[in-house]
């Protein structure tokens, strides 16, 4: 029987990818695995590390791997259905908290919820809140709804629509969405972890805004007066999107850079008098 040391020096796979699916396997902490390389793996064990090397060798996402993606210091359930969480999305979370008294009973929405990653984290921080979070996919909010119920956020709540149509409120203090946006030419998509990650929450073809151009479209109907729209965008289409903002209705439009300096975030209000 190996140890878990001889695995970590003996594998082809990086030494962080490595103790992690050995804390998956042994059901413990990364920092466990490390700090006790006499652990022996039975031959069950190691045989379910060796296919489960082979797998992220052949490059699929350690977070589909194990099922867990740590995001905004919470361990969310992930499954090949939904995106994966990604840490430059906890911009977004961070955007919108910041236009969320703490001690107010306003009314968010989450559009395109995946895992549930940006609405659970915006209620647990927001307990006051009541958030609404959609997705077209049944899995996606199944799983959205698994996730809150293991780390015990209650307000929030998922359910099934293609982005506002099911929408239960009539108006909103704060929309959010991190919503496909990459562009269908762009060869980033036959890369990396995107290879393995469910295509219709990465891109929604075409140029890569149509997604977004439905939920800005559909925002002033849906937002209160003073109300803000968020969302995640690409690379290279902050410009665009502000212009989609301002055409749109929306005054103090801004974008967010995130900790790389990139372009992540569009932001924008509902203006409190509708314009002339």
């Amino acid at each position: 029987m190996p140890t878990v040391g001889a695995l970590l020096r003996g594998n082809a796979l990086p030494r962080l990818e490595c103790s992690l699916l050995l804390a998956h396997l042994l059901q413990t902490t990364r920092e466990s695995v490390l700090a006790h390389p006499e652990t022996l793996l039975s031959a069950n064990g190691a045989e379910a590390f060796a296919e489960l090397a082979g797998r992220r060798l052949r490059g699929e996402p350690i977070a589909y791997l194990v099922g867990m993606r740590e995001f905004y210091g919470m361990r969310l359930r992930v499954t090949p259905e939904v995106l994966i969480p990604r840490p430059e999305t906890e911009l977004l979370v961070d955007a919108a908290l910041r236009r969320l008294a703490e001690s107010s009973t306003v009314r968010v929405l989450d559009l395109g919820t995946g895992s549930g990653a940006v609405a659970i984290a915006i209620a647990a921080q927001r307990p006051y809140a009541r958030v609404e979070a959609v997705d077209v996919q049944p899995g996606a909010v199944e799983l959205a709804t698994t996730n809150a119920r293991t780390l015990a956020v209650a307000n929030v709540q998922f359910h099934r629509s293609d982005w506002y149509a099911a929408c239960r409120v009539a108006h909103y203090e704060v929309i959010v969405s991190n919503p496909p946006y990459i562009a269908a030419s762009d060869p980033h998509l036959t890369q990396g972890d995107l290879r393995f990650e469910p295509r219709i929450a990465l891109t929604p073809g075409s140029d890569g805004l149509e997604a977004i151009r439905e939920i800005v479209h559909g925002a002033a109907a849906r937002l209160a007066p003073g109300g803000w729209l968020l969302f995640e965008h690409g690379y290279d289409q902050a410009e665009r999107c502000r212009d989609l903002m301002g055409r749109a209705g929306f005054a103090e439009i801004a974008t967010l850079r995130d900790l790389a300096g990139i372009e992540r975030v569009c932001e924008g209000r509902k203006p409190l008098v509708p314009a002339d």
